[in-house]
C-alpha cells in the first residue's frame, strides 16, 4: 500500500480585509515508521479565502500537494464529519479514496502546534476565533462483530504492557495486518508502560483482515449498561471486541483505562492464533484523543 496523507480543510481563526475568517488545507503524511520523526514526513498548506471555498479548488490543492510531494497517496483521511461531502468529492475528482476517520494523529498533533504557535502570530489573527483541534461526536452503541469473524469459547484474552521503547521496534516484527506511528508524536519517554490487548483466536487472520478494513483508532473501556472494551473505529463506529463478565476483570479494565491516561493515550491491540507463536496476525498501536 502507498502512502496515506491526512486532510483538514476548514476556517481558522485569522481574519481577511473584510473581516471574515480565512479558510486553510493541512495535508500531511500519515506517519507509520515507530522511529521516524513525525516533523520529517511530508505537509502541505494552502490558505483559501472564504468566497473561493468549494470542492474544485480542494481538489486543486490536493493535486499542488501531489505535485510538491512528486507522489500520489494511496488514501487521504479526514476528521471533520461537516466537511464530508466536499472533502469526498475533491479526493474522488483528484482519483484518490478518502476514508472519514479518527485515526489522524499526526494532524490533530500538528493541528495544536498551529493553534497555539502559528496562528497567534499571524496577521489578523483572532483570539475569539479559535476552536478546537479536534471534533469529537457522541460515541454510537458499541454493536456485536460480524459472524464471521466473532470469537468462540475457545477464543482468549489478556491485558498486557509493554515498554515505549520495545514499541520502537514494531516495524521489524512479523505482523500480518497493522500499522504504527512514532511514538514521538505523544512524547513519551522510552520507560513509559504502554497498555495493550491480546486476542487469540483460531480464527486470528480473518479476524485481523477484517480490522484492516476498519480505521482504527482506540480501545476504551465501557462500564455501563455491562462492562465490555469497545473498539472504536472511522469516525464513530464501535464494535464490542471483549465482554468483561466478572469484577477482577472489570478491574483489569480499569487499570488498563488507568495505565493509557499514563501514557497519554497509547495503547495497541495484537491478535495472534495463539501465545506460543512469535508472529502476530494483527498488531496496531492506537491513540486515545
Amino acid at each position: 500500500m502507498g502512502k496515506v496523507w491526512e486532510l483538514d480543510f476548514y476556517s481558522r481563526p485569522i481574519l481577511d480585509e473584510n473581516n471574515k475568517k480565512q479558510w486553510e488545507v493541512l495535508i500531511c503524511e500519515t506517519p507509520t515508521d515507530t522511529k521516524r520523526s513525525p516533523d520529517s514526513c511530508f505537509r502541505y498548506t494552502q490558505f483559501c479565502t472564504p468566497t473561493t471555498v468549494n470542492s474544485l479548488w480542494l481538489r486543486e490543492a490536493i493535486e499542488a500537494a501531489i505535485k510538491e510531494a512528486g507522489e500520489t497517496p494511496s488514501k487521504i483521511r479526514f476528521f471533520r464529519r461537516q466537511m464530508n461531502n466536499m472533502i469526498v468529492k475533491a479526493c474522488e475528482d483528484a482519483g484518490i479514496p478518502a476514508a472519514p476517520s479518527r485515526r489522524t494523529y499526526a494532524l490533530n498533533q500538528w493541528l495544536r502546534l498551529r493553534q497555539s504557535e502559528f496562528y497567534p502570530s499571524y496577521p489578523g489573527y483572532d483570539p475569539k476565533a479559535v476552536q478546537s483541534a479536534s471534533v469529537n461526536y457522541p460515541p454510537l452503541d458499541a454493536i456485536a462483530l460480524p459472524d464471521a469473524v466473532r470469537g468462540d469459547k475457545m477464543d482468549k484474552w489478556a491485558f498486557v504492557t509493554l515498554e515505549a521503547a520495545a514499541l520502537e521496534d514494531m516495524n521489524e516484527w512479523n505482523i500480518g495486518f497493522g500499522e504504527g506511528f512514532p511514538i514521538s508524536l505523544a512524547g513519551l519517554s522510552s520507560d513509559t508502560p504502554i497498555p495493550g490487548l491480546i486476542i487469540f483466536s483460531q480464527r486470528a487472520l480473518p479476524l485481523a483482515g477484517w480490522m484492516s478494513g476498519l480505521e482504527l483508532v482506540s480501545l476504551k473501556l465501557q462500564a455501563l449498561p455491562r462492562p465490555l472494551i469497545r473498539l472504536e473505529t472511522g469516525l464513530s463506529d464501535s464494535w464490542i471486541l471483549v465482554n468483561l463478565t466478572d469484577d477482577p476483570s472489570f478491574a483489569e479494565g480499569q487499570g488498563f483505562e488507568a495505565t493509557k491516561e499514563k501514557a497519554q493515550g497509547v495503547h495497541f491491540l495484537a491478535i495472534q492464533s495463539s501465545p506460543d507463536v512469535e508472529s502476530f496476525a494483527g498488531f496496531w498501536l492506537l491513540k486515545e484523543e
